[in-house]
């Protein structure tokens, strides 16, 4: 299935090829990714809801996929990564499990798909060149561990020690 989205997204009508920057080709993956896995027998794809049961299209992750006859469900996030930077130490990958916006409500199997593109041909022609599906069970992760606050929750009355006169 995932070398016939390479296949569908190199092909010259593609409407990623009408695409300028690749930031914006990634919706395309998830829809492409989305339509055939639906059209698999005994499989169900869909964008995940939040706890108020909203599509969000932004965040991790970007796809629910259900095997009917188990029930099992699994995530999938496509990324895209350009040539050589396979082994690069700036942050591609983002979580942050927020309250109102998460969509990890399963016990599921996690998996990243990532898409190699070559740059951009002089014609203006995207090239996919591989994939790689990834099994966040593997995945080592770094914690940043964050403190933060609004000015209101950081300037109340029973915090204030001292202030100025105005």
């Amino acid at each position: 299935m995932l070398d016939e989205v390479k296949r569908r997204m190199n092909a010259p009508d593609s409407p990623i090829q009408k695409i300028a920057r690749i930031n914006e080709a990634s919706s395309h993956f998830e829809d492409m990714i989305r339509e055939l896995l639906n059209s698999t027998p005994g499989l169900s794809c869909d964008f995940p809801r939040t706890a108020q049961e909203h599509v969000m299209r932004s965040g991790y992750p970007d796809l629910r996929i259900v095997d009917l006859m188990s029930k099992r469900v699994f995530y999938l996030d496509p990324k895209l990564y350009a040539v050589g930077s396979r082994d690069s130490s700036f942050r591609t990958f983002y979580f942050e499990p927020k309250i109102a916006t998460n969509k990890v409500r399963d016990d599921a199997v996690h998996f990243i798909v990532g898409f190699e593109h070559e740059p951009r041909e002089k014609n203006g022609r995207w090239n996919f060149t591989r994939w790689d599906l990834v099994d966040l069970a593997q995945f080592k992760v770094k914690l940043k561990a964050e403190f933060q606050s609004s000015n209101h929750d950081l300037y109340r009355p029973e915090a204030i020690v001292a202030t100025s006169a105005k």
